[in-house]
């Protein structure tokens, strides 16, 4: 067994919900007036924390207008948006896989609130799939690495028994900063080239690819 606790990203690295996020993130700018966003630079903030994403996003933003685009955007993600949000191929049936190894564990560390995570494992039912999670909103926004620190401390795993599986540089410099592990997958969206730079243990190009690997 190559580890014992397994940090999967959700956004991008599990669930296919970029478009969700770019269509909703858009729509609310508009809402608040902000203006048009470009679908390249709203996927490039997907991992961050809300607040974070859109100081990015807009900068200069005054508070009233920023207070009134994230309202935009939880209505457009929860009410407003019929883009599906499916895991990606090959994801159920191999958290499944490692979830037969009695020993391993699985957590999630997102830029989702927990609100919002919450949700996404009521709905998809795959809640019981992990032993813990850190949103966001609990400790501080990728890339600081508080909340993989957090979990190592919950599960009481060192960090040189972990890994942390992401599809973005914020997922990847979070653990990088903690001296863990981390495996880069090429589905998401940040390009390979750009993944590279925070030298990964491994890059998977491929769903199958990626547990076969966590399994080995």
């Amino acid at each position: 067994m190559r580890y014992r606790l397994v940090i999967f990203d959700w956004d991008g690295t599990l669930m296919d919900s970029a478009a969700r996020i770019v269509a909703c993130m858009q729509a609310a700018a508009r809402d608040a007036g902000w203006g048009h966003l470009e679908a390249a630079a709203v996927r490039d903030i997907i991992g961050l924390g809300l607040p974070e994403a859109i100081d990015r996003l807009c900068p200069g933003i005054d508070a009233e207008r920023f207070e009134l685009l994230r309202s935009r955007y939880a209505y457009h993600f929860v009410e407003g948006s019929r883009t599906p949000m499916p895991f990606f191929a090959g994801v159920e049936m191999g958290i499944a896989r490692l979830r037969e190894l009695p020993a391993r564990r699985l957590a999630v560390a997102t830029g989702k609130s927990r609100r919002g995570l919450d949700r996404v494992f009521r709905e998809s039912g795959c809640g019981h799939w992990f032993h813990a999670s850190r949103t966001a909103d609990e400790t501080r926004s990728k890339p600081h690495p508080q909340m993989l620190e957090e979990l190592l401390v919950e599960l009481d795993v060192p960090v040189e028994e972990a890994v942390m599986v992401g599809d973005t540089e914020y997922d990847l410099e979070m653990a990088r900063a903690l001296g863990m592990d981390r495996v880069a997958v090429t589905w998401g969206v940040h390009a390979p080239q750009r993944l590279a730079t925070s030298r990964p243990v491994y890059t998977a190009e491929a769903v199958e690819a990626l547990f076969d690997w966590l399994e080995s």
